[in-house]
């Protein structure tokens, strides 16, 4: 009898401890569902927001057009997001005419980077293409800027010596030197005025007259028949480039860390600068378009607070939507409000999570373009940055999708800005024009690239999108060696450095409101 009694306080034991556990891993799930049903909402709305249909793009598109055509007003009323300029850029090259070799100079943060290339004309391509970088020494680092001018000097005429000019190009005249200067992800350059600042070196502010001449004083000194005359761009550079290869080539986009455009107007489209320009031919214009802003937009809270959060609020909208520099952070912004609100990674949020930053538009790229059955890279990544593991494929899909919302969304919204140049320019319906691509987002992201030219083709149709063209530049920016000879190239179509003032100003690209 009392063993019947214990089997029956065991048995009623287990079937009392069987059903807390089914009730425990009842209102668990019933937990979780709540939770991931919250993730998916969030998910849904943050869609929504960023949603670019064709209509919305040509809203973009035309308030961008319209914030052009002011920009470049003489009025003083005319009111712009954007602060365009003009290059003075006259004439750009056709590829018929400019032959010989050719030598630029990009002076970054700690680096020299020498180019060189034969130019053959009769449209053919740049041969004996040649590019070297050499580090500053940090004796130069801390010396005067004419101890800087010096090294690069010096450096040069090695270069040169290695890859001479043939007999037949020397001439008796000094050639011009593309030269330019790069600001790098952490703005270590400026300007001021006509001063630019170079951080990094002990000299750390000079004029731009100054350099010039100081750089000249240089060449001479080392006996080397080159002479700067100005400096040039990168984006300006791209734009030459395109034109030497392809006489439709009407403007160069950046989409990497920063974003910029240029593009091929009218003196008559640019009262604005009436007085400093030839009556009639052609300008380089300098859209500065990262500070294009318009209520369109499609703008979310994410956005809102990226934007208060960065070092200049209120400015450089458009940048912070489609470049390389914002696109990661604002998936982890994302991926934080699911965590903090809907325990997207656990009850508790991964410390490393709320650093800004810490997520890298290419390792999002990474995440987003895996195509592995169970999205291995994505657990591997978010292990690798935030220290997130025992992530389940759902949720790994779900992280992947935050991805695809905001990487269709900047690729749309550089398509709109594509489509307004062209439209700016009245070539849309009857005229064929190419648009250069560079950056890493263009050339590496391939589902980056995928949704802009989706993105041009849905605003324009079938019956037009076979009048804009867009393609990478030649030789890849991956190489940096088609950019720099494209810098190279177009400095000698550059008029005197008295006009610098306005087209340096495109080298701000991760700074405010110019």
């Amino acid at each position: 009898m009392k063993q019947q009694v214990a089997l029956a306080a065991v048995t009623t034991t287990a079937a009392t401890v069987m059903a807390v556990v089914a009730l425990v891993r009842q209102y668990w799930k019933a937990k979780q569902d709540r939770q991931w049903g919250k993730c998916q909402r969030i998910l849904r709305k943050f869609a929504r927001d960023c949603s670019t249909p064709v209509p919305k793009l040509w809203q973009v598109a035309n308030a961008m057009v319209c914030d052009m055509g002011a920009s470049l007003s003489s009025s003083d009323e005319a009111t712009s997001s954007l602060n365009m300029f003009v290059s003075y850029a006259s004439p750009l090259p056709t590829g018929i005419n400019e032959k010989g070799m050719y030598y630029g100079v990009n002076l970054r943060q700690t680096k020299i980077l020498m180019v060189c290339g034969r130019l053959q004309g009769k449209n053919q391509p740049i041969s004996d293409l040649y590019v070297d970088e050499v580090p500053i020494p940090s004796s130069v680092m801390i010396g005067t800027s004419q101890e800087l001018y010096d090294y690069i000097a010096a450096e040069l005429v090695k270069f040169s010596s290695a890859h001479p000019e043939k007999d037949d190009e020397a001439s008796a005249n000094d050639k011009k030197l593309g030269f330019t200067v790069s600001s790098g992800d952490d703005q270590s350059t400026a300007i001021s005025g006509s001063n630019i600042k170079l951080k990094n070196f002990a000299a750390d502010t000079t004029g731009v007259k100054d350099l010039i001449t100081g750089m000249n004083r240089a060449l001479e000194k080392h006996g080397l028949k080159l002479r700067v005359h100005a400096l040039v761009d990168d984006i300006v550079g791209n734009l030459a480039g395109g034109r030497y290869y392809d006489k439709d080539c009407v403007a160069a986009i950046t989409l990497g860390m920063g974003t910029n455009a240029a593009y091929v107007d009218t003196t008559q489209s640019a009262p604005r600068w009436h007085d400093s320009l030839p009556k009639k031919g052609e300008i380089v214009v300098c859209m500065e378009w990262g500070n294009f802003n318009t209520c369109h937009l499609p703008i979310t809270q994410y956005d809102t607070s990226l934007d208060a959060a960065s070092s200049n609020p209120g400015h450089r909208i458009f940048e912070k939507m489609i470049s390389g520099m914002y696109l990661g952070e604002i998936v982890r912004r994302v991926l934080v409000r699911m965590a903090q609100e809907a325990a997207l990674f656990g009850q508790n949020v991964p410390p490393k999570l709320l650093i800004p930053y810490l997520l890298r538009s290419p390792d999002m790229a990474a995440m987003h373009q895996d195509t592995s059955e169970d999205r291995e890279v994505v657990h591997e990544k978010l292990k690798e940055i935030f220290g997130i593991t025992n992530l389940t494929t759902m949720t790994r899909e779900l992280v992947a999708e935050v991805c695809d919302i905001v990487t269709e969304r900047g690729a749309r919204l550089a398509g709109a800005g594509t489509v307004a140049i062209v439209k700016k320019l009245g070539r849309i319906a009857n005229r064929r024009s190419v648009i250069i691509m560079e950056g890493g987002l263009y050339e590496h992201y391939r589902i980056f690239r995928n949704y802009l030219h989706s993105g041009v083709w849905e605003m324009l149709g079938n019956e037009l999108s076979d009048n804009i063209v867009v393609e990478h530049s030649h030789g890849g920016a991956g190489t940096e060696s088609n950019a720099a000879i494209e810098l190279a190239i177009a400095s000698v179509f550059f008029r005197p450095v008295t006009y610098f003032g306005l087209s340096i100003r495109s080298l701000l690209r991760f700074l405010g409101s110019c």
